[in-house]
C-alpha cells in the first residue's frame, strides 16, 4: 500500500462513548444518552447550533486523549464535561477523520479542522490546561445528514463511493 493510500485508510471503527451538549456559551455540558443532529447546524439544544453559521456544528475527541490530558496535567483521566466538546469517541483516530466524511450512528458528519484549546481550559482544568490539551482537543466537523447520535453507536469513515452518506 502506498503512503497516499495509508493515509486514507481508516478500517477502524469506533464507538460513541459520551455525548454533551450546552445551551448557552458558558453554560454547563449538560452530558445526555443521545442527541438529535440537524444539517447545517448541528445538535439541536446545543449553543453553537443557533446561528447556523458555527464552524463548530459538532466537536468530538478521542476517549484516549482524555487520559494524556489527565497525564499530561498529573491527574487521572479528565471529565469530557470540562473540556466543552460533544461527543467522546474511542477506538478511531480522530485525527484521521479531518477532512473525510464519516458516519456517527445515523448522523453523516465532515471534519472540518482540528478543535484548538481556548483560554477557558486554564480555568476548567487548572494551570498548563491550555498546554496539555494542545494536540488533543479533537476536531470540528459539518454536517451533511441528519439524525440521531446515541451513546454506544458506531464511528467509521464513509466510503467515498457510497452515494446513502
Amino acid at each position: 500500500m502506498s503512503d497516499k493510500d495509508l493515509k486514507t485508510y481508516v478500517p477502524q471503527i469506533g464507538r460513541v462513548e459520551w455525548i454533551g451538549v450546552s445551551d448557552a456559551t458558558r453554560a454547563p455540558i449538560q452530558s445526555v444518552a443521545e442527541a438529535e443532529v440537524e444539517v447545517g447546524t448541528g445538535i439541536v439544544g446545543e449553543h453553537h447550533a443557533r446561528s447556523g453559521k458555527s464552524h463548530r456544528q459538532v466537536t468530538l475527541i478521542q476517549q484516549e486523549h482524555l487520559a494524556v490530558i489527565g497525564a499530561i496535567m498529573g491527574r487521572d483521566p479528565i471529565d469530557p464535561q470540562l473540556l466543552r466538546r460533544n461527543v467522546v469517541i474511542s477506538g478511531i483516530t480522530v485525527s484521521a477523520l479531518k477532512n473525510r466524511k464519516f458516519r456517527v450512528g445515523e448522523v453523516v458528519l465532515e471534519g472540518t479542522d482540528t478543535c484548538a484549546p481556548c483560554s477557558r481550559m486554564e480555568e476548567n482544568l487548572g494551570d498548563g490546561g491550555y498546554a496539555a490539551m494542545r494536540g488533543h482537543g479533537g476536531i470540528c466537523a459539518a454536517v451533511l445528514g441528519a439524525g440521531k447520535i446515541r451513546v454506544g453507536d458506531e464511528v467509521q469513515v464513509v466510503d467515498e463511493t457510497d452515494d446513502s452518506a
